[in-house]
């Protein structure tokens, strides 16, 4: 088996520590410092060992990759001319790794924490097992409240034993629900988050993306057949799509997905009021600096405070608050309205702000 793990940037959300120069897979955000494209490649051993990982990145983040998985070989590294979304990624590593047609591959994202590790590497083998098999498999995140923030994978039918752990025929997907339709879901107890996380033979995938995805396969296919030099040119007429709407849909459509349920201490962390719940417990202030930057809290709850901008931040009282201080710019922002910060995001781009 080998695994491929994507690491395209974005982000938007955990800005302004996430810029353009430095993206959300590529920031020390866990404990020790870590980095999550680091974390997510380590996780995997001994399951899945470095000469066995491959990343794609778009090229402008090769080095940010050498920087944080240094024991990855340099040609494990996949560079992508421009982001085209997760269809497209798949594809070109399809494409790219030259592994037995019938050889399992792992793909997952870069920028997800996981806390029950050896629980996460349980579930992927019992997918393995069972993708070898031909199936489709993803990992369903088992849901502890009614989020809509997150796609579902519904199950259907009886379970199938891999590794010792259930498999579901999965019967469909259902993108982000109504705070009602999320409630339901989670009381059929036969829901699960999507976390973007696929296996699948390298043959079953090759197939599923030429009868479902042809204008994102075919011109990588001929490209790899006869290999241009304008690599760029031809990515760029590529459609942006995700995999989950470009082979996973329709591939569960013709009951050829299944679901590992996994309960594994998973966040995508995908704002700052979700890095928060990850880091605290019961409520209390959280606080991180880097380099030579100090953050200080007396009294606060609910909060995270996070110091990279070479000085001291010091908070006192505050309640649900998030506050990030950065070289040139310092965000404070109810935790509540943490997803509004894509808005300053998109503002600053229209702007032109060197601060993306």
């Amino acid at each position: 088996m080998y695994a491929v793990i994507l690491a395209g940037g974005g982000g938007t959300r955990l800005w302004p520590l996430s810029r353009s120069a430095r993206p959300k897979p590529f920031l020390s955000l866990l404990d020790g410092g870590r980095s999550l494209l680091g974390a997510t490649v380590r996780r995997l051993a001994p399951l899945v060992e470095p000469q066995d990982i491959f990343i794609v990145t778009d090229v402008r983040y090769r080095e940010l990759v050498r920087e944080v998985v240094p024991e990855l070989p340099e040609a494990n590294i996949i560079g992508e001319p421009m982001g085209r979304n997760t269809a497209a990624a798949v594809a070109l590593a399809a494409h790219a790794v030259q592994r037995p047609l019938d050889e399992v591959m792992i793909s997952l994202h870069a920028d997800q924490a996981i806390a029950d590790e050896a629980g996460f590497r349980a579930s992927l083998a019992a997918a393995v097992e069972r993708a070898a098999n031909g199936d489709i498999v993803t990992l369903g995140i088992e849901p502890d409240e009614p989020s809509t923030g997150f796609g579902y994978i519904l199950a259907v039918g009886d379970p199938e034993l891999h590794q010792g752990v259930e498999t579901w025929r999965v019967e469909r997907f259902e993108e982000k629900p109504t705070p009602e339709r999320a409630r339901a879901l989670i009381a059929s107890r036969s829901a699960y988050w999507n976390a973007g996380a696929f296996i699948w033979r390298r043959d079953v995938l090759l197939d599923g993306l030429a009868r479902h995805a042809p204008a994102i396969d075919t011109p990588l296919r001929r490209w790899f057949e006869a290999p241009a030099d304008d690599l760029a040119a031809m990515y760029a007429e590529i459609p942006e799509k995700a995999i989950d709407y470009a082979l996973l849909e329709p591939a569960s459509a013709e009951a050829k997905v299944a679901v590992v349920p996994a309960s594994i201490g998973w966040s995508d962390l995908g704002s700052w009021s979700a890095m928060r719940d990850y880091r605290a417990s019961e409520g209390e202030a959280v606080t991180s600096a880097e380099g030579n930057a100090r953050a200080i809290d007396v009294g606060s709850a609910g909060t995270l405070v996070h110091a990279a901008g070479g000085r001291t931040v010091v908070t006192v009282g505050l309640q649900d608050v998030i506050v990030v201080d950065t070289p040139g710019a310092v965000l404070v922002i109810a935790a509540s309205a943490a997803q509004d910060v894509k808005q300053v995001v998109n503002q600053l781009k229209a702007e032109g702000s060197d601060l993306l």
